[in-house]
């Protein structure tokens, strides 16, 4: 077995967790360590970062993220798609035609439902 084969595979393993891991060394020795409120405040998930893990919490969040993750990607099928309209014709023309309608519907349906107001 010659190992010259699996040369260019350990070197991409090699690079690749280089490039991952070599800005998170440098950001942590040479960013600044001054934490202060603003950056310990709730931000996006809604309840304090540093509290008891049982806590109770808004479930709202996480159906908005649910929800926005859902429709991110359903419409990241609309790129190949786009690409490919010429090979595909007029049944795939049609065919995204019915997938954006029942994506369309179901986004109604969750705007009517109220899962997408934050109060």
């Amino acid at each position: 077995m010659d190992l010259q084969q699996y040369l260019p595979v350990i070197l991409f393993i090699l690079v690749g967790v280089g490039v991952g891991v070599a800005p998170q060394v440098l950001g942590f020795l040479l960013g600044p360590q001054r934490p202060d409120a603003a950056k310990n405040s709730p931000y996006e998930c809604g309840f304090e970062a540093f509290e008891d893990a049982r806590m109770k919490f808004d479930v709202r969040y996480y159906l908005v993220a649910i929800l926005f993750i859902l429709f991110d990607l359903e419409i990241a099928f609309l790129f190949p798609w786009a690409v490919s309209l010429r090979d595909i014709g007029a049944s795939g023309f049609w065919a995204m035609m019915i997938f954006l309608t029942i994506l369309v519907v179901g986004f109604i349906y969750e705007w009517k439902k109220g899962a997408l107001d934050w109060e």
